[in-house]
């Protein structure tokens, strides 16, 4: 009994972070939203300042990740969940370049 309990409780918490809720969460951002919360602009400066000094391609790549999928989940994806093939194939084009991107910097450049 008491493990269905915890489980329920796992539930409970973790529902906030199902995809659909995400894409919903990333679609009502804007820019004004995110510039305008002092603590995201205080987390993404610290990351930002420590990726730069500690010249970690890691974060960096981690960072480009983030902004990049934000926008191109923000701007490809349809508002009503309708996929269709002319709002699908930006959606795809954006992550093959994402991808590639990716690729290229952690396996293909060296330092």
């Amino acid at each position: 009994m008491e493990k269905q309990e915890i489980l329920n409780q796992t539930k409970d918490v973790l529902t906030p972070f199902e995809t659909e809720n995400l894409v919903k969460f990333i679609k009502g951002l804007t820019l004004s939203a995110v510039l305008g919360n002092p603590w995201m602009l205080a987390i993404l400066a610290i990351v930002l300042f420590y990726a730069i000094f500690k010249r970690s391609k890691f974060v960096l790549l981690f960072l480009f990740t983030f902004f990049s999928l934000m926008l191109l989940i923000q701007y490809t994806l349809p508002a009503e969940g309708e996929f269709t093939l002319s709002s699908l194939l930006p959606f795809v084009g954006g992550g093959l370049v994402i991808g590639s991107v990716l690729i290229y910097f952690t396996f293909i450049k060296s330092e």
